[in-house]
C-alpha cells in the first residue's frame, strides 16, 4: 500500500506542476481554462483501471491461463514445486505465494498479484516436461524476484500514470485542433469534429510513446528478476533456464496477452517498433547481461 501511495502522490505532484506550467505559458486560456480540473478528472480514468486491474489480477491469471493452484500436493513433483517455492519465498523475505499449474505446452510461467504477500507463482506443463528441475527452480526464483521486487505493482502504477497523461494530451490536442478550426469560438471539450479528430489521433500517437515507456520499464525488471533467479537457485541454473527457453521447437505462446508482461518468456521478438514495445529482452541479452551480473 506504501508504494501505491507514493506513486498516487507522484502522479498528483506532476499534474500540479503541469498545470502551473500550462498557465505560465498561457496553454491554459487557449483551451479554455480548466486545466487542473482535466488533470484530476484524466487522473481519475487513468489510474482508476490500473489499480482495478492489480487488484484482480490473481483471479484474472487463474481465469485466463487455467492455471489450477496446488492446494495439497498430489505427487512428488507438486510437493517438490511447493518446497522449492517455499524455501525460495522465505530467502527473499516475503510470504509463500500460491503455486500453481497451467495447461500448456510452451514452457513458461508467470507472478501476479497486488501484494507481494499475496502473490500467485503458476509454471505451465511443458515447462516441468522439458526443463530440468535445477532449471525449474530458477525459473521459480525468476518469479519471485519479481514479487519480491513489487514489479507487479510497480508495472500497474506505471499504466496508470502513462494512461492518465495520453488522455490528458490527447484532450488538449483535441481542444487546440477543434479552437483553431473554430476561430476560437468553441472552448469547451468536446464541441466539434476538430476536437473528436484531434483527441482519438492524440489517443494513439501518445498510447504509442506510452507503450514504449511501459515496454521499456517491463524488459528493465525482467533483468532485475534474473538476478534474483540466479541468486536463488544459481547463476548457471538461470542460465541453462534461458537458454532451454531458445529451443526450436516451442510453438508460438498460447498466453493470455495480459499475462505476457509477467511470464518468463515473452512474445518472439522483431525489428523495428515491435522491438521497442516488447515486454521482454531478447534472450541472448538477457543471458550475456546474467553473465556479466555483480550477484554480491
Amino acid at each position: 500500500m506504501l508504494r501505491i501511495g507514493m506513486f498516487l502522490a507522484t502522479n498528483f505532484a506532476v499534474m500540479m506542476v503541469a498545470s502551473i506550467i500550462f498557465r505560465v505559458f498561457g496553454i491554459d486560456q487557449m483551451v479554455g481554462g480548466g486545466m487542473t480540473a482535466s488533470l484530476i478528472y484524466c487522473a481519475l480514468f487513468g489510474m482508476t483501471g490500473s489499480i482495478i486491474s492489480l487488484f484482480m489480477s490473481k483471479s484474472m491469471a487463474k481465469r485466463g491461463s487455467g492455471a489450477v493452484v496446488i492446494e495439497a500436493a498430489r505427487n512428488d513433483t507438486e510437493q517438490w514445486l511447493l518446497d522449492t517455492t517455499r524455501r525460495q519465498s522465505e530467502a527473499a523475505g516475503i510470504d509463500m505465494p500460491e503455486v500453481a499449474i497451467f495447461p500448456s505446452p510452451q514452457p513458461n510461467a508467470f507472478a501476479t498479484g497486488w501484494n507481494r504477500n499475496s502473490a500467485l507463482v503458476a509454471v505451465s506443463e511443458g515447462l516441468l516436461r522439458s526443463m530440468r528441475k535445477e532449471e525449474v527452480e530458477a525459473v521459480i526464483g525468476h518469479e519471485i524476484g519479481h514479487v519480491a521486487n513489487g514489479d507487479m505493482i510497480t508495472l500497474a502504477l506505471v499504466q496508470g500514470v502513462m494512461n492518465t497523461f495520453v488522455i490528458f494530451f490527447a484532450r488538449i490536442v483535441g481542444q487546440l485542433i477543434d479552437s483553431a478550426l473554430s476561430g476560437g469560438r468553441n472552448r469547451g471539450y468536446g464541441r466539434g469534429i476538430g476536437y473528436m479528430v484531434g483527441y482519438y489521433g492524440g489517443q494513439f500517437v501518445f498510447g504509442m510513446v506510452a507503450s514504449v515507456v511501459v515496454a521499456w520499464f517491463s524488459r528493465f525488471r525482467e533483468f532485475r528478476a534474473d538476478i534474483a533467479g540466479a541468486q536463488l537457485a544459481g547463476r548457471e541454473n538461470m542460465i541453462a533456464a534461458l537458454e532451454a527457453l531458445k529451443g526450436p521447437s516451442h510453438e508460438p505462446s498460447d498466453m493470455p496477452d495480459s499475462l505476457t508482461a509477467f511470464a518468463i518468456s515473452g512474445h518472439g521478438l522483431s525489428a523495428g517498433l515491435r522491438k521497442l514495445t516488447a515486454s521482454h529482452p531478447p534472450l541472448d541479452e538477457r543471458i550475456n547481461a546474467l553473465r556479466n551480473a555483480d550477484l554480491s
